[in-house]
């Protein structure tokens, strides 16, 4: 295995993800830079924190730990966040650059031991933190949490969270807590923010979500009992939506917006075999 803070080579064609304080450096065109270190305008990296993180479409991708507020790389674009990348709808591009930025959250967050409070210090072989004071190790952080696209004949639950800007509408979602299984994440999480039971489970998909470190899981399921009773410290509004008269939802790249998808093809789909 190639050891993540190996140096790249000057002459190495290879993609540049530079993060500071939660951005990342894109192009004209939403995308990191790529290219030579001899052939690119990049200051001198022996003063920065370099990771190798894998590779995208046969090139080697180096994570760049810049400080905040640097200049010096602003002849390759602008710091930004990860989001304008989802609609570029290049799935293996933004799940390099979510890794990239989760594992700049995770350097950036253990300089110091949360056992004695020594500093960190890298490991060679693996991505890792080790203090050698009392041996506390720690690895990049993955919150795992379930997001579900929840059906009532033609209609879908939509919601409207706090953070939403005005007018968007997306699926419910919420964190696992310690100790249980995803199901019963499932069904706590649409008790408590919908006031309902559903049945019917299925998984769908997983998506790595970088804001900062959550690895997201997707489910459809179906309504089962219940009135819609939606927790207004969680909720700003929602309804029962038909599946084919939605206000807005998510973009294209976002797993809720696969889930919605995959919730109006199954209502087709039934839609036609009746027909």
């Amino acid at each position: 295995m190639t050891k993540p803070y190996q140096r790249p080579s000057a002459d190495e064609p290879a993609w540049w993800f530079i993060c500071s304080a939660g951005e990342i450096v894109l192009d004209d065109n939403n995308q990191p830079p790529h290219g030579r270190l001899d052939d690119l305008p990049l200051p001198t990296l022996d003063d920065y924190g370099v990771v190798w993180l894998g590779e995208v479409r046969e090139r080697s991708c180096y994570l760049v730990l810049a400080d905040y507020g640097d200049d010096a790389f602003a002849a390759l674009g602008e710091f930004q966040s990860l989001r304008p990348m989802i609609a570029q709808h290049d799935e293996e591009m933004f799940s390099m650059a979510s890794r990239a930025k989760q594992i700049t959250e995770f350097i950036s967050t253990h300089r110091f031991c949360g056992r004695c409070g020594t500093r960190m210090q890298s490991v060679d072989w693996e991505l890792a933190m080790q203090c050698h004071t009392c041996n506390h190790r720690c690895y990049p952080r993955i919150s795992p949490c379930i997001i579900v696209a929840i059906r009532k004949g033609n209609e879908i639950l939509l919601a409207r969270g706090k953070r939403h800007r005005p007018g968007l509408f997306s699926v419910l979602a919420g964190f696992v807590e310690a100790g249980e299984t995803l199901e019963q994440t499932l069904a706590r999480e649409v008790m408590e923010e919908a006031g309902i039971k559903v049945s019917k489970v299925q998984y769908v998909c997983s998506q790595p979500w970088p804001f900062p470190n959550s690895l997201m899981m997707g489910f459809t399921a179906e309504w089962q009992s219940g009135e819609l009773h939606l927790d207004p410290f969680e909720l700003e509004e929602g309804d029962w939506f038909n599946i084919h008269d939605l206000p807005e939802t998510p973009l294209a790249g976002t797993i809720a917006h696969r889930l919605i998808e995959t919730v109006k093809s199954q209502i087709d789909q039934e839609s036609e075999a009746r027909d």
